[in-house]
């Protein structure tokens, strides 16, 4: 009998372990098949919300800056920019304005080598033949530029290879003149007067040379 016990136990567990070996199996791919189920129903309903949410479209940052102006600036802005691909329009109005101020301490001081750098050669032989009538008579300035109020694109055009842009600035200038025995003889520094001019830079897009020339000096 006890050997009888022995085999029927030795059977029992036998198919104990073949139905853990089946039953395991197919609950591990049981658990395999819910989780692939699980997973692709969140990546389908990701892609759901994706496919509804608003595609936002970035316009290129030229685009952006370039928004709000007249359609003649504007033309001539996009045209110098796909001509010149290194252009960008904020970094062109900080350099203006610092021409402005450049420009205009180097007359009142009549530098004249600055001027040549900063200028083409019309304006700097009109700057020059101011600076010389100026110490002809005797004359010497004491200009300061107090700030500038503002600074907005007035023009801008692609001639040729000759990109050209017209800049309109409103500054407040404290101007003092004194005579040859340096006796006031016009202006104060005490009060500022509100000056309004157009200054257009120009670049040839083929040079190597990054900076832009003084141009054409008006008053607004």
């Amino acid at each position: 009998m006890i050997w009888q016990i022995v085999i029927l136990a030795m059977v029992a567990a036998f198919l104990g372990m073949r139905l853990y070996s089946v039953l395991g199996r197919k609950a591990e791919h049981e658990e395999e098949a819910i989780a692939n189920r699980l997973e692709r129903a969140q990546q389908d309903t990701d892609a759901q919300q994706q496919a509804q949410q608003p595609q936002v479209t970035e316009l290129p940052r030229n685009d952006r800056v370039l928004a709000g102006f007249t359609p003649a600036i504007e033309q001539g802005l996009r045209e110098i920019s796909t001509a010149d691909r290194q252009f960008e329009l904020l970094p062109f109005l900080e350099g203006a304005k610092g021409a402005y101020e450049v420009v205009l301490d180097a007359f009142w001081r009549g530098d004249k080598e600055e001027l040549k750098q900063l200028c083409d050669d019309d304006v700097y032989r009109s700057f020059a033949a101011a600076i010389d009538e100026r110490e002809g008579a005797g004359f010497k300035l004491d200009n300061r530029l107090i700030r500038i109020e503002d600074s907005k694109i007035h023009s801008a055009t692609l001639d040729g290879k000759i990109a050209r842009i017209a800049v309109r600035f409103v500054a407040d200038i404290a101007s003092v003149t004194y005579d040859a025995e340096g006796n006031m003889v016009a202006g104060s520094l005490d009060d500022a007067i509100e000056s309004r001019d157009i200054w257009t830079f120009s670049r040839d897009i083929r040079s190597d040379d990054p900076n832009w020339l003084l141009d054409e000096t008006d008053a607004a």
